[in-house]
């Protein structure tokens, strides 16, 4: 198969689809890649690694779209739209249930779209979601100190404390991979943290990880309303897997924070959890609303590309390798890779996109509806 690698074009998205590895390993089973040139640089793979691993180096994107798949890490921007085809598979994060235009523009176009966050194991696990959803909840808290800082904005709050000086207050929404990750990181630090989740049993194998170090809190509207006052750092970490993440912080509820107390909302890219909190980029990362810092950022992972990348490629190669070789015959012999497919053929397959979109999913592709 032919295997295109175009460098991403979102706003300070330094991750690349494919590292020069895993080019090697599809050029040793007789696929072709071609690499967009400076594809890699932002994570610290240079063209001459990429040629030296078997790639074809081209100077255009379009002629890294041409090829038969193209491999991405973001969603596609409006700039590459014209890019669709039939039968081209794209294989990358989508994340449609935000994305309305995106999802029309898949459908018009026929393309074969897998995402990489609806992707299932066997044991019902997001594989190729679960490396960034870890990366992206430790971020969440790198980011959230940061920010606390007074020269940022914030209250000026040390998360750690200091020896007669209570430490911050840390409140998860959720308490699946992103939560955990950030539980640990607010740990590490000193801070107070609470996690707070609807499922009884997931609550039961924190308390294996944290013991006492965290509190764990049943979710609930008067729960939440109780606990969101104390934050001096918010977390939203709140995913319901092909959907839009449920709104759990009402405006007025974030107006009863205090000023100068920070938000990361990480399921951004698929809605949020919080009303008042809207996508945000790397160049210009947060706002002041209510009086506190709303950090928006979608892809945050692209802060640490040489550590995303990588660990974005260890879980994606596998499927990228039956892609190339069974060509989308591996989805009937793959149903959690089956459960990727999102867009096909002008049609809106996954479920879940097709609740969030009933209007679009009546429509046949072939033109741009609905945007």
């Amino acid at each position: 198969m032919r295997i295109g690698l175009p460098k991403e074009i979102k706003d300070q998205e330094f991750r690349v689809g494919l590292t020069p590895a895993a080019v090697q390993s599809l050029a040793q089973q007789g696929h072709s890649v071609v690499v967009q040139t400076g594809a890699g640089t932002g994570s610290g793979f240079e063209d001459s690694d990429y040629h030296a691993a078997g790639a074809t180096l081209v100077a255009d994107a379009a002629t890294a779209w041409s090829q038969d798949m193209v491999v991405k890490v973001k969603e596609p921007q409006p700039s590459e739209y014209d890019f669709f085809r039939r039968d081209l598979i794209l294989f990358t994060y989508l994340h449609l249930a935000a994305e309305r235009s995106l999802t029309a523009a898949l459908m018009a176009s026929g393309i074969e779209a897998i995402a990489y966050e609806t992707v299932t194991a066997a044991d019902g696990r997001l594989p190729l979601l679960t490396p960034m959803s870890v990366i992206a909840g430790r971020l969440s808290v790198q980011f959230g100190a940061r920010y606390l800082e007074r020269q940022q904005g914030g209250r000026g709050v040390l998360l750690g404390g200091m020896p007669g000086v209570a430490p911050g207050t840390v409140v998860i929404l959720g308490g699946g991979v992103v939560g955990t990750e950030a539980a640990k990181m607010a740990v590490g630090l000193g801070a107070r943290v609470q996690i707070i989740d609807l499922n009884v049993d997931r609550l039961a194998y924190l308390e294996t990880l944290f013991g006492s170090r965290v509190e764990l809190l049943y979710s609930g509207p008067a729960q939440i309303a109780a606990s969101v006052p104390q934050a001096d750092l918010l977390i939203g970490a709140v995913l319901v897997p092909g959907r839009k993440a449920p709104t759990l912080v009402s405006k007025a509820l974030v107006g009863t924070m205090r000023p100068g107390s920070v938000i990361i909302d990480v399921a951004v890219d698929q809605g949020g959890c919080i009303e008042t909190l809207r996508p945000t980029s790397h160049s210009q990362p947060t706002y002041v609303e209510q009086g506190v810092v709303h950090f928006g950022v979608p892809n945050m992972p692209g802060a640490v590309p040489w550590t995303a990348t990588q660990a974005l490629n260890n879980a994606t190669l596998p499927y990228v390798l039956k892609l190339a070789s069974k060509g989308l015959d591996a989805l009937a012999t793959d149903s959690g890779l089956a459960a990727g497919l999102n867009v096909s053929a002008g049609q809106i397959v996954h479920p879940a996109v097709r609740e969030v979109f009933p209007d679009l999913a009546g429509q046949t592709g072939g033109t741009l509806v609905g945007v």
